[in-house]
């Protein structure tokens, strides 16, 4: 029985086949699995960590793995408005418009 590959390995197997394990095994299957904090405050430390550092090519993903981690729209709502002030307003309106766009796609 083959097992299905892993959403890092369907994205960028075939490209950085390593980085695609190390994604799957370490980051998802190592680090987000330890149990000093909960999925949900995980979710949340990384979707501000993206926002702060406007790396908006993942934040759509972790965005509705926040979500899926029990944050609410209104607490990505705050968490966007918050870091307004600390990590700019650019970063905080693209942050607005992403989650906009991905609640609107949920309907």
């Amino acid at each position: 029985m083959t097992q299905e590959p892993s959403a890092a390995q369907q994205a960028i197997g075939d490209i950085t086949p390593k980085l695609a394990d190390l994604t799957y095994q370490v980051l998802f299957g190592d680090v987000w699995e330890r149990p000093g904090l909960s999925p949900r405050d995980r979710s949340l430390v990384t979707v501000t960590a993206l926002i702060a550092l406007y790396r908006t090519d993942q934040l759509g993903f972790h965005l509705k793995l926040a979500m899926d981690n029990g944050l609410t729209k209104e607490e990505l709502s705050e968490a966007i408005t918050h870091l307004a002030f600390y990590a700019g307003w650019p970063n905080a309106m693209g942050a607005a418009d992403r989650l906009k766009a991905i609640l609107a796609d949920e309907g």
